[in-house]
């Protein structure tokens, strides 16, 4: 591996489990066993290698949603394959690690800001159009504005003014965010069709 991918790889572990703000690059150097100088030859400070974890995060993001949307055999099974990805990457994230973003980088934030805009938003109102389609949601949505809703939900649980991190889960709030949106927008059909795969699910995890 090379160099700057192992301060990255490490900088990021780091990040996702104690935030952004606590983690030094001193904490980072004492991670790998590497001096400070070592570090600068490839990041001028902190704030660099947020930007750059950022910046890889959203391209991996990316590519894992678009191979779901091509193996998902409907709108339905598609949320649910977003659902469980988005769990197992929430429940291994500090809950601050979105509010430090946005407070302490905004470099990275409106990376962040921007990959919601030009890619979340697109992927929502495709899904829902899909499921139209398909007969799973109402044909009476707004798209445009159940797929702005469901994205700055999204961002919402991030909040700790609004989910406390020492009273609540962030991959619990999540889970139950998209549970929520999803059997808001389902139809009769739809509904037969969640309730099929988390049947499907319950038998697997027994």
């Amino acid at each position: 591996m090379e160099t700057d991918e192992r301060i990255l790889n490490a900088a990021k572990d780091l990040f996702w489990k104690y935030g952004i703000k606590s983690i030094t690059v001193d904490d980072i150097c004492k991670e790998l066993g590497m001096s400070k100088k070592t570090i600068y030859q490839y990041f001028a400070d902190k704030d660099a290698v947020v930007l750059e974890i950022t910046k890889n995060e959203i391209a991996l993001r990316e590519m894992e949603c678009d191979a779901i949307c091509l193996q998902s055999k409907n709108a339905v099974h598609e949320i649910l394959l977003m659902m469980k990805q988005m769990g197992e990457m929430f429940s291994r994230m500090h809950a601050k690690l979105f509010y430090d973003l946005q407070k302490y980088h905004p470099d990275a934030w409106q990376l962040f800001l921007d990959y919601k805009e030009n890619y979340i938003l697109p992927l929502i109102e495709k899904n829902l159009k899909r499921g139209i389609e398909e007969g799973l949601y109402r044909e009476n949505l707004n798209i445009k504005i159940m797929a702005r809703l469901r994205a700055h939900e999204i961002q919402m649980a991030f909040d700790p003014a609004i989910f406390p991190p020492d009273k609540f889960s962030l991959a619990e709030v999540q889970m139950q965010m998209i549970d929520h949106f999803l059997h808001g927008v389902a139809t009769d059909k739809g509904h037969k069709t969640i309730n099929k795969y988390e049947k499907k699910r319950d038998e697997k995890e027994q």
